[in-house]
């Protein structure tokens, strides 16, 4: 078949897309696979390398089958990843060591803390990262400490390590490639964001070599092709590669300083494009790089995490079992006049930034003998809003740059009571894009730029299609009011762990 065909390749956390789009940039087809997730010992998570290897080729296949046409019609291929995960493996036989420890491990708590009073004020200096397990550098330090033989084959020059990234170019291209692009390694705890490449001193501090690391290259360049003979007999160009969240910063075409997305999955990733300086949050937002492009000219973006906003409503549906599935809580939400006063801070697993309070429990307030499941549903969905009202506050003071409407994408970009909620908290208009897959179209894009098929970020500023756009309805008054009753419960779930 003629035309062009786009690869891109979302390798998340849970599972792996595949999206096909056409020349014009239309989706045409998608795979998607589940991997498995192991938990040997509490706190800790990983995943299996090869499952993960075959599920990639398993989903490109679905796609190209879908799309009716062969893997060797694809015009080029991007990825993006999972971030913070990280393995180790032999580069002789291509067999990793040991499982990747995924970025939800909490194995190194204690080690962090250690590193933490020791360098932290170096590392976040260096990095824009608080020193943390979440990160990959304790990850890799744990496997070469831990795991019989490593060291031994790292003074045989035989380890390489990397993030998911690295392991899936490194697979695809038969081992003759090895690399990682900026927007990865600023996750890492181990890249220096100031001269972009590995920093020595962190290394030399945590005990890991340079030599097993990949080498940084930009995020959208011809970084080799797929070997035919491990690919579907195909040899096309691999020349986008990003982060997950930073993928769909670029998938929305979020290139200005200034420019915002949020995605809203189990969790909820705000990032905004702060341009070509990093921008240090005096409110616990990380400092990261949104991509390096033409020649290592590194782009910043300040990046605020939620922990839990899907996963809240995941907790109506199983944990209380008070709805069937998720996209009940619209009718349900809209089928009240408001939540008669009960607010809900869905604080799980602490309350991540701008509160940064690991001790924070769930706590449900304002419940009155007139309290029903559908106040409790609308409280629910409104808690998210909230939530992510507080982060776009705190990026606005801390860049000093005024937020102007906000692009959304994921699973909850569907729930319209959510949306229109989410418009009228923060006063300004929130924008749903065509495509909502916002991480694999950003890697199709990276790709497509990394080959030449766009001169200049202008042309695919111009791509970006709007579905629908949210705009604010609430008065000022009633906003300000919402707020001031939303943060006085978020007061009362602070610091609440049973003694």
């Amino acid at each position: 078949m003629g035309g062009k065909y786009y690869l891109g390749l979302d390798q998340g956390t849970t599972g792996t897309t595949a999206l096909l789009l056409d020349g014009e940039w239309n989706l045409l087809a998608r795979g998607y696979q589940e991997h498995t997730q192991y938990f040997p010992k509490p706190g800790w998570v990983e995943h299996d390398p090869m499952e993960i290897w075959d599920k990639i080729k398993g989903t490109v296949q679905m796609a190209a089958e879908e799309a009716g046409i062969r893997v060797s019609d694809i015009t080029c291929m991007g990825l993006d990843n999972q971030g913070e995960t990280v393995m180790l493996w032999d580069r002789t036989t291509g067999v990793p060591v040991y499982n990747a420890i995924v970025w939800q491990d909490r194995r190194t708590a204690r080690e962090a803390d250690q590193i933490a009073a020791r360098y932290g004020d170096m590392i976040r200096e260096k990095t824009g990262l608080v020193v943390d397990a979440y990160f990959s550098a304790t990850k890799i330090k744990w496997i070469i400490d831990h795991v019989e033989g490593v060291q031994e084959k790292i003074r045989e020059g035989k380890i390489l390590a990397g993030t998911m990234d690295s392991w899936m170019i490194w697979k695809l291209t038969h081992g003759a490639v090895h690399v990682t692009d900026p927007s990865t390694a600023s996750r890492t705890m181990l890249f220096n964001i100031h001269t972009g490449d590995w920093d020595g001193e962190i290394l030399e501090a945590l005990g890991i070599p340079r030599e097993i690391l990949p080498q940084v290259q930009d995020s959208a360049k011809l970084y080799g092709y797929t070997d035919p003979l491990d690919f579907f007999g195909a040899k096309i160009p691999i020349s986008g590669s990003v982060v997950d969240q930073q993928a769909a910063l670029f998938g929305q075409a979020c290139f200005k300083e200034g420019t915002v997305k949020t995605t809203y999955g189990t969790g909820c990733f705000m990032l905004m494009n702060t341009g070509d300086r990093p921008v240090y949050s005096k409110n616990g937002l990380l400092t990261t790089v949104a991509w390096g492009l033409d020649g290592g000219k590194l782009s910043f973006a300040l990046d605020g995490g939620i922990y839990i906003a899907g996963a809240a409503v995941q907790w109506l549906r199983d944990g209380l079992k008070m709805i069937g599935k998720a996209s009940e809580t619209e009718a349900m939400a809209k089928s009240v006049e408001d939540t008669a006063g009960v607010y809900f801070v869905p604080a799980f697993a602490g309350l991540a930034a701008p509160h940064w309070d690991q001790y924070a429990r769930g706590t449900i307030v304002g419940i009155t003998g007139g309290t029903t499941r559908e106040h409790l549903a609308r409280a629910t969905l409104e808690s998210i809003a909230y939530q992510v009202k507080d982060n776009l506050d705190v990026m606005v003071k801390d860049s000093g740059i005024p937020i102007e409407v906000m692009r959304v994408d994921g699973g909850a970009v569907a729930n319209d009571f959510l949306m229109q909620f989410q418009a009228d908290i923060l006063g300004i208009p929130v924008d749903v894009p065509e495509i909502t897959e916002t991480t694999a179209l950003g890697a199709a894009y990276l790709a497509a730029y990394g080959i030449g098929e766009f001169s200049d970020l202008g042309e695919l500023e111009r791509r970006w299609k709007l579905h629908r756009r949210y705009l604010p309805q609430m008065s000022e008054e009633k906003r300000e009011k919402l707020l001031y009753n939303w943060h006085k419960a978020v007061e009362r779930a602070k610091n609440w762990e049973e003694d």
